[in-house]
């Protein structure tokens, strides 16, 4: 482990994942990890920092999304070098704050409906591979209960690259796994959790690969498209849900504190 990774984290309000994108991106900045560098596994950060796996992954997603490292997988994560513009340029730590997911995939369902199509006619078969295994490990996690979230973005991200078109992977990078609707709503986390509905979502992904695999481009972009429309759509239901849920509790400790209430 390179000894300038040694340190925990600044514990800010934010958590634990900011401050160490903080952490690692001040090292990277300051040429303490230089480009070419590879990190850590995760495992020797979370000993580290003393964080979980999950505090990792996410801050590496944001990482990531910033524009700082990238991950091959199988091999690991590397520093990149550094930009000097670009258009689709946020502070990582300020990247779940402030996006949108439903306006989001509004934007993805455009976006990513014309990837799928441009994938399966420019994909190699390394890059079909990179998928299939994105997706083996989705299954594999949700047989065992773990993280859904980072194979799942590794999967679209994937697509944008075999595009063979750098911007579309450099969108995908930038929003990072934030634009996966259950990262974002708790009030359906109990959903969010459940093998029925993660294997749904597999399904459709799978739709998407075998015609990616086949080279079917308006299958690609059909898949696609419906895949993230049912998304769309399962985030409305559960905000709607959320919403309502939180009006009874309002109207429930309103009729407990009117006077009299208690009886």
């Amino acid at each position: 482990m390179p000894s300038g990774l040694a340190g925990r984290p600044r514990r800010r309000a934010r958590g634990l994942a900011h401050g160490l994108v903080e952490d690692l991106g001040d090292k990277i900045r300051g040429q303490v990890l230089r480009p070419g560098d590879k990190l850590p596994t995760e495992s020797e950060i979370m000993q580290a920092y003393g964080v979980s796996r999950t505090v990792v992954r996410e801050a590496l997603s944001k990482l990531q999304a910033a524009g700082l490292v990238e991950t091959h997988h199988g091999i690991g994560t590397f520093v990149l070098e550094p930009r000097q513009s670009g258009v689709f340029r946020l502070d990582a730590g300020e990247v779940a704050a402030s996006i949108d997911v439903l306006a989001v995939l509004e934007l993805r369902i455009s976006l990513e409906t014309e990837a799928a199509g441009l994938a399966s006619t420019r994909r190699t078969e390394e890059q079909l591979r990179a998928m299939r295994t994105a997706l083996d490990d989705f299954e594999a996690n949700v047989a065992q209960a773990g993280d859904t979230v980072a194979p799942d973005f590794r999967f679209h991200l994937e697509i944008a690259r075999a595009t063979g078109n750098q911007y579309f992977a450099d969108i995908m990078s930038h929003l990072g796994t934030t634009i996966i609707p259950r990262t974002r709503i708790q009030a359906i986390s109990n959903q969010t959790r459940s093998a029925e509905y993660l294997s749904r979502v597999n399904r459709e992904h799978e739709e998407i690969y075998a015609a990616i695999a086949r080279h079917d481009p308006e299958s690609a972009r059909a898949a696609m498209r419906i895949h993230l429309t049912n998304s769309r759509e399962r985030l409305r239901v559960a905000r709607e849900a959320s919403a309502r849920a939180a009006e009874q509790t309002q109207a429930a400790k309103a009729d407990t504190s009117a006077p009299g209430s208690a009886g």
